[in-house]
């Protein structure tokens, strides 16, 4: 059973996101917050797989109270908001984020999200993944990476990851056991100098290692 804190200041939303939750059977809502301070307390306290966090939050913002959940270690975040700004969605990301969605997503969507970043994958609304191939295209690259770094397994595996697909529905895809996956990525990681997914991506990106539409 997937364990969830939902954080939100309005009550009205944070009672629909708690209900949508609720109709999911391998998912349980453990608590609730209405600032980011009180998230940052309950996340602690009740230690849950995921915490779905809005990010204009009272009393500590939620760009902050993600970065403290996540440095606590007890938690994994995943962003819950109608913002999608640039500086916003970076942010997230920099201070840890597993995932960034936005509340006008589809519900199928917001509870693949919980279970991906369950699951130690990330999860990221399609407006939002466009806005961060956006940024690492026309910022600069910290770090020159060949495709020789990586194996053809490898590179295929992150490829993969790129388009959105979680472990399962590459190992699918590849014809590889989903545990095959994981250690693929974990060295691809390694390589990368990266600890997830969503800057496995990035860094793949602004190093050529995967073409993208600019169409």
């Amino acid at each position: 059973m997937i364990r969830v804190l939902v954080a939100d200041d309005h009550p009205i939303v944070r009672a629909g996101i708690v209900g949508l939750l609720a109709d999911a059977d391998d998912i349980t809502v453990v608590g609730e917050a209405a600032d980011g301070a009180e998230a940052v307390a309950q996340a602690r306290l009740l230690r849950p797989d995921v915490v779905l966090l809005d990010l204009r939050m009272p009393v500590l913002d939620g760009v902050a109270a993600t970065s403290q959940i996540v440095a606590s270690g007890v938690s994994r975040v995943l962003v819950l908001t109608t913002y999608e700004s640039d500086e916003q969605i970076l942010a997230a990301i920099s201070a840890g984020a597993a995932g960034y969605l936005i509340k006008a997503s589809p519900s199928s969507e917001i509870l693949a999200g919980v279970r991906a970043v369950a699951e130690g994958e990330s999860a990221l609304s399609p407006s939002v993944a466009a806005r961060l191939v956006s940024h690492v295209r026309t910022g600069p690259v910290e770090q020159v990476v060949t495709p020789s770094l990586l194996s053809p397994r490898e590179l295929e595996v992150l490829k993969l990851v790129a388009t959105g697909r979680t472990n399962a529905e590459i190992g699918r895809e590849l014809y590889i056991g989903e545990a095959t996956v994981k250690s693929h990525l974990l060295r691809v990681f390694a390589k990368l100098e990266v600890s997830d997914r969503t800057s496995a991506v990035m860094r793949g990106i602004e190093s050529g290692l995967i073409e993208t539409s600019r169409g």
